[in-house]
């Protein structure tokens, strides 16, 4: 039988804080936000009817802490968690922890989380599930690393089993760069994931990052609501998506989504997800990456172009409800693109920004939705993800988004902190940008284009 939420602990910050109470309020649920010191008098602790401190503002004292979190949900008197995306959003121990408490986690089961969240585990669920994969394999110690990087072939990605985020990801393209590559992708992955184990994987010269957004209730039903090209990256790191992935071929388009489906299918999985692959373009094939257990970042492309609130989805499949059937007949209406303002420093490398927020200003139109939790005085913490903004252009096709987006990014004004603002003015109007379908390592060709 479904469960109504009546009341939801959020258990982050910032935008997508935020964006979960909105929906939360639109949707009639009482919301609380657990927060530390520094965001006890943010947006997010504004909008929120109440917010409960969890600890000082290193995340490991706070949003990151299982316990802390937990313990905020009880004295609220909170029937669910939210996690958002980030910090604890795909730890299989708060989800155990929320069953444990009788309190309803709005996600995956800590079985899911703990099966896709191990790139290793992942990779061979996409095989059984009869996904492709890339050419590759685990190393049980770094003296397997030059026979299997032979059979695979130069160059080769060291990659963290334990995680993601480019974090413990190193490119290897002569054998001479192997041993010291796979000691720094194991110190990495020890020092960000508390986890050395590395595998090896075949590197993809030309590839695009496309992803495919899935909905499954956790009773049978799983589909999806389209894909998203992410390809725009600096350091591993997303900039730049939008939806649906320019220019792909329409027969690799469905064979994506329709692998995606069957990854979640063979999970059975509850929630809101992502399944990424790595689209060769020279030999027009795709290989599983992995599977982002919660809200993505970059999910308001899919929302503008389906008119699908991903959120509200959430929380109905958290209360126990099996997928509306309408949401199977959805088609995207035209494109839309997505930027993430950050609190960074080109001139400096790109060296996180933080301060304080004298003055935020961002731009209304036609197809033009801003999620930000800015607002002037406020904080910009050294201890958290530099993300202030996103915004998000929508259009009856790509170039009427891009239009209106590179409109939009000249009018925003963000004062007190230093911004990529100009970056992405500059990568939105850029022609090969335009032409659609650039690849991962675009943006790292054009250096001077990302540091004028």
């Amino acid at each position: 039988m479904p469960r109504r939420l009546r009341r939801i602990l959020v258990a982050n910050r910032g935008e997508i804080a935020v964006r979960v109470i909105r929906t939360c309020q639109r949707l009639g649920i009482r919301t609380v936000l657990a927060a530390a010191e520094p965001d006890l008098d943010s947006a997010a602790a504004r909008l929120a009817d109440q917010t409960v401190p969890v600890g000082p503002a290193r995340p490991e004292f706070s949003y990151l802490d299982t316990g802390r979190i937990l313990r905020a949900a009880q004295i609220a008197g909170a029937d669910a968690i939210h996690p958002g995306y980030g910090f604890l959003a795909e730890n299989p121990e708060l989800a155990r922890g929320c069953e444990a408490a009788g309190i309803v986690y709005i996600g995956p089961t800590g079985e899911q989380l703990a099966a896709v969240g191990d790139k290793l585990n992942a990779r061979e669920l996409a095989v059984r599930a009869g996904l492709p994969v890339a050419p590759g394999g685990y190393l049980r110690t770094p003296a397997e690393a030059p026979e299997l990087a032979a059979r695979i072939g130069y160059p080769v990605l060291v990659k963290a089993a334990g995680g993601g985020g480019g974090r413990g990801m190193q490119l290897v393209r002569e054998p001479a760069e192997l041993t010291a590559a796979v000691d720094r992708g194991m110190a990495e992955a020890r020092a960000a994931f508390a986890d050395q184990r590395v595998y090896l994987e075949s590197y993809v010269e030309r590839g695009r990052h496309v992803e495919v957004q899935l909905l499954g209730d956790g009773q049978g039903g799983v589909l999806h609501l389209g894909d998203r090209d992410c390809s725009v990256q600096r350091r591993y790191q997303k900039l730049i998506e939008e939806a649906c992935a320019p220019g792909l071929d329409a027969d690799l388009r469905a064979a994506i989504r329709t692998a995606a489906v069957a990854f979640g299918a063979r999970l059975g999985y509850r929630g809101a997800g992502t399944v990424e692959f790595l689209v060769d373009t020279a030999a027009g094939a795709a290989y599983f990456l992995e599977m982002n257990a919660r809200i993505q970042v970059e999910h308001p492309v899919t929302e503008e172009v389906y008119r699908v609130d991903l959120v509200a989805e959430q929380i109905a499949i958290a209360e126990g409800r099996p997928l509306r059937p309408e949401l199977a007949r959805l088609v995207p209406d035209g494109h839309a693109i997505e930027c993430r303002i950050n609190a960074e420093d080109p001139a400096r490398d790109f060296q996180p920004s933080p301060g304080t927020v004298e003055a935020a200003w961002f731009p209304a139109g036609d197809g033009i939705r801003v999620d930000t939790h800015l607002q002037p005085g406020a904080a910009v913490p050294p201890f958290y993800d530099s993300l202030l903004a996103k915004v998000i252009a929508h259009g009856r096709d790509r170039e009427q988004a891009l239009d209106r987006l590179a409109a939009a990014l000249r009018r925003c004004e963000i004062r007190g902190v230093s911004t990529n603002l100009p970056l992405l003015a500059r990568l939105v109007d850029d022609p090969e940008f335009r032409a659609g379908g650039v690849p991962t390592t675009w943006l790292a060709t054009r250096g001077a284009l990302a540091h004028d």
